[in-house]
């Protein structure tokens, strides 16, 4: 996933999608390298991990796009009773296959997104609130933001890299 920088100036849709594309990139820029060893170190008390965090955000996609937009089952590990589950890795997760589940997830939800207006409301599902398109892009950038943010600090304790 490439990292391109959001354009100053484009219709309000292909700007919040570009910001959002912009923190996904981060987050794989923030992963990628990393040994198998380091994608499953645990730095944190919680099950935080660079792995984990990929799986996480892959699920969140999921959720958000497929299950909240696209209104199709959620299957979702907290939504089967597992409440850590999205952070828990499996023995045949590796780097390469966390960052291509995410990578395709994304894809999922940009097909999801560019075709329904900002304005566009759902209903979540589990909560019963009605969300526009656009709060849920918002949103996701805030959650992706955030998470690659923490994937920073993971990535500067488990090997010095640092910056964007």
């Amino acid at each position: 996933m490439t990292r391109i920088d959001p354009a100053p100036h484009a219709g309000e849709h292909a700007m919040l999608e570009a910001f959002l594309d912009f923190q996904r990139a981060t987050v794989v820029l923030k992963a990628e390298g990393l040994s198998e060893a380091d994608v499953r170190r645990g730095l944190v008390p919680s099950l935080t991990t660079v792995g984990g965090m990929l799986r996480h955000l892959r699920w969140v996609e999921h959720n958000w796009f497929e299950a909240v937009i696209g209104k199709q089952e959620c299957s979702a590990p907290w939504v089967l009773g597992d409440e850590d589950g999205d952070f828990r890795l499996g023995e045949s997760d590796t780097l390469e296959s966390l960052l291509d589940d995410y990578a395709q997830a994304c894809e999922r939800s940009r097909r999801v997104s560019a075709e329904l207006p900002l304005e566009q409301e759902v209903i979540h599902p589990r909560h019963g609130t009605s969300l526009s398109v656009r709060w849920i892009l918002l949103h996701m950038i805030e959650e992706t933001a955030r998470h690659a943010g923490q994937l920073d600090i993971l990535r500067e304790l488990l090997d010095g890299a640092t910056g964007e």
